[in-house]
């Protein structure tokens, strides 16, 4: 009986094109689904990403993408649009490169993670029970789980710093760059990275990469 609620499927019924239909044989469907969705969601974005990386700035990106391409997907279900079609959509979707600052690939993985679960809790059909689409769920879920906490137990993470002292900036001084930035860091840096140069103004925005889960430093971008 709960599988056939979770999974109803639209009914072909002739309506009129003035009937207002304010709930449909769909509509708990859609709220155990989008439950189902939210409740992984939580866990991969708030307590897999987040403890991790600490990085607050694509939480709400995270969720407003999940829950978006939940309801488009199942919208788009509900209307029998192609399924091809709506794959396409959500490729889209996808390869989405933000235009002020490129994703990282670590971030951009989880952004695919996303989408996919929430594709596959929309788009779900009725010969799915729903031990099986949690078991998917789940499956995604404890792997990331794995590979964070125990396969790769060393995380690299960056920081961005906005540096002064641009003549440490040359090839030929790159011991001395890392040991200046580890001494007012007091951070053990394993590699530097050299952005964008403002000979204007004598800075230099400077990428430092360490292991968090060594070293805590909770500031982003450093001035």
């Amino acid at each position: 009986m709960l599988t056939d609620l979770f999974f109803l499927l639209p009914l072909k019924k002739a309506i009129s094109p003035n009937t207002i239909t304010w709930f449909s044989e769909d509509f708990y469907g859609l709220l155990m689904r989008f439950g189902i969705n939210l409740f992984f969601l939580t866990i991969l974005i708030r307590v897999l990403y987040y403890t991790k990386t600490r990085r607050k700035d694509y939480l709400f990106t995270y969720y407003l993408i999940g829950t978006i391409t939940f309801f488009l997907c199942f919208g788009l279900m509900q209307m029998d649009i192609d399924t091809g079609m709506g794959l396409g959509l959500f490729a889209i979707f996808g390869i989405i490169r933000y235009r002020t600052d490129a994703i990282e690939i670590k971030e951009m993985t989880y952004l695919f993670m996303i989408i996919g679960i929430s594709v596959v809790n929309a788009l779900a059909s009725n010969e799915l029970s729903i031990s099986e689409v949690a078991v998917i769920n789940v499956s995604v879920v404890l792997l990331t789980y794995i590979l964070e906490n125990l396969w790769l137990m060393k995380h690299e993470t960056r920081k961005t710093i906005n540096y002064e002292r641009i003549d440490l900036i040359k090839p030929e001084n790159q011991d001395l760059l890392r040991a200046d930035l580890e001494k007012r860091t007091g951070l053990t840096i394993n590699r530097v990275e050299v952005g964008k140069i403002d000979f204007l103004n004598d800075t230099a925005m400077v990428r430092i990469y360490y292991f968090a889960d060594e070293q805590e430093f909770s500031d982003y971008h450093v001035q």
